[in-house]
């Protein structure tokens, strides 16, 4: 297991759109202040660095009674793996725990339900509530 740090405090901008540049999810012509508009948003956040660099990010919308809804969970593809995701997943849900929230929902990127179970997550049954908007075109 590398050896990284975990914080509380957001990242800059420009470290959180690289980090999220990694992933594939976005334009990577959204410029830094995108970013920080988006992280002002945040609930709670982890943040973990290994040497001064943004390695891996997680953070959760909230109304801070009811529900949570983990936006982002984001490992550096160099460092997963390596015990990071698991950190910060178990720090973001001790928060919300912590809280009194107990219904924690997020959206899993594609073959990562896997590593979610593990941390007890369950996939939703196909007749359950919810859905995502998706705008025509």
């Amino acid at each position: 297991m590398s050896q990284f740090e975990l914080s509380t405090e957001l990242p800059a901008a420009e470290a959180f759109k690289s980090l999220y540049d990694t992933t594939g999810w976005g334009p990577a012509s959204r410029d830094a202040a995108f970013y920080q508009a988006a992280l002002a948003g945040s609930w709670r956040a982890r943040a973990a660095y290994a040497e001064g660099q943004l390695i891996g990010f997680v953070r959760a919308i909230s109304d801070g009674h009811l529900h949570a809804f983990i936006t982002e969970m984001i490992v550096r593809p160099e460092f997963q793996g390596q015990g990071v995701g698991a950190a910060l997943l178990g720090a973001i849900i001790a928060d919300c725990q912590a809280a009194g929230l107990s219904d924690i929902q997020l959206f899993c990127a594609q073959g990562k339900s896997v590593f979610y179970q593990r941390h007890g997550f369950v996939s939703r049954p196909l007749d359950a509530p919810g859905m995502q908007f998706k705008p025509a075109g």
